[in-house]
């Protein structure tokens, strides 16, 4: 069974008016695996999602949902998939309790009391049963929309950005409560721009501008980076990118808080060559260190070689 895919996509390709938004989606959705679409904002995340769903028409290609077309047949699957919109899309003059009892007459769910108390146990929002969704915090909004999406026990669970301007407490609790639905089985196909949460994935599909880049766990795609990344601490940061640029060997040069994180071609003697390069242009050192790379370097070279593909294409 855990080798059954429960949601495939073929060629997905989405359409508004001229704009492409997704270009030919493929992928392919292992029962009980957590699939992570990553990417900035117009990647294609939430309308390959909203398609996964039923709720949008695919332009061309193929979605099929646990064996079944998922537009065709989206008002079955909506009793056996979950969706939480990245908007909040409940009602804020209902209590938390009528919320909940809403979503769970709409999908005709049997002895929906005890379900229900069950999952506001779970989401930590019992002694909040009776207060409006309009007063509640944003970390417990998405808490409450959780609970709404579980009603009807789903199979797969369909969640577009849970966690954007979630405090960080909030961010790590969802996830626990995710991590808990996967273990029983659930399985979540959910979009983020948080590159942190990735690395929470089985499998994590970068996205950029339509298209698929990669899709692999997270420890093979940092290893598609070519060459080693150094981190550099050194001071005044106004001499040191063009310090480090001018170094023979360096691919680019990029700002990583309140460091840089250079990506050279060969990783011999690449700590003495940069410290030789600042101490010569005059920038004080504090630390130069080579790092294991990041889904963030990673996604950052995948998208610029994209970048110049689709320029040279042009």
């Amino acid at each position: 069974m855990a080798d059954e895919i429960v949601l495939s996509a073929r060629g997905l390709v989405v359409r508004y008016g001229g704009v492409e938004a997704v270009k030919g989606l493929d992928l392919q959705v292992p029962r009980g695996q957590v699939i992570g679409l990553i990417g900035p904002d117009g990647a294609g995340k939430t309308s390959s999602l909203r398609v996964f769903a039923g709720l949008l028409r695919a332009t061309a290609g193929t979605v099929e949902v646990l064996g079944r077309d998922a537009w065709r047949h989206r008002r079955a699957l909506h009793h056996r998939l979950g969706y939480l919109a990245q908007r909040f899309a409940l009602y804020g003059d209902l209590t938390v309790d009528e919320n909940v009892q809403f979503f769970a007459l709409l999908l005709g769910v049997n002895d929906w009391r005890a379900r229900r108390d069950l999952l506001l146990e779970r989401v930590a929002l019992a002694e909040f049963r009776d207060r409006q969704a309009d007063r509640l915090s944003g970390g417990m909004r998405q808490k409450l929309a959780l609970a709404c999406s579980l009603m009807h026990s789903p199979d797969i669970l369909v969640l577009d950005e849970p966690t954007t301007g979630v405090d960080p407490v909030t961010r790590r609790e969802f996830w626990r409560l995710l991590a808990d639905l996967v273990a029983e089985g659930l399985t979540l196909v959910i979009a983020t721009p948080y590159l942190d949460e990735a690395e929470r994935c089985s499998r994590v599909v970068l996205m950029h501008q339509g298209r698929m880049l990669a899709d692999a766990p997270p420890a093979e795609l940092r290893a598609l980076l070519p060459g080693v990344i150094v981190e550099v601490a050194a001071q005044p940061r106004t001499l040191v990118a063009g310090a480090l640029a001018r170094v023979q060997g360096v691919v680019d040069v990029r700002p990583f808080a309140a460091r840089f994180h250079v990506r050279l071609s060969a990783a011999e003697g690449a700590v003495d060559l940069l410290r030789q390069a600042l101490e010569s242009a005059g920038v004080t050192v504090e630390e130069v260190r080579v790092i294991p790379a990041g889904l963030e370097d990673t996604f950052l070279h995948l998208t610029r070689a994209n970048e110049r593909a689709s320029g040279e294409a042009a």
